[in-house]
């Protein structure tokens, strides 16, 4: 949950900073997926959660 407050507090840049590492994570963790190579599967959904909450805080930063 403390991740949320953080995410909240970041600037617009921070964020897309942010969005941006978060998505190269993702793109690795799929690749794992498919190798069956991922040891928390759960970590593909929470990053993915994180990348929208990441877009609602620049939203809502305007």
């Amino acid at each position: 949950m403390a991740k949320k407050k953080e995410d909240k507090r970041l600037t617009k840049d921070q964020a897309e900073k942010k969005i941006i590492s978060l998505k190269k994570d993702l793109f690795n963790i799929r690749f794992k997926k498919i190798n069956n190579q991922v040891n928390n599967s759960a970590q593909y959904g929470q990053i993915k959660k994180s990348i929208a909450r990441l877009y609602t805080t620049i939203k809502n930063t305007k």
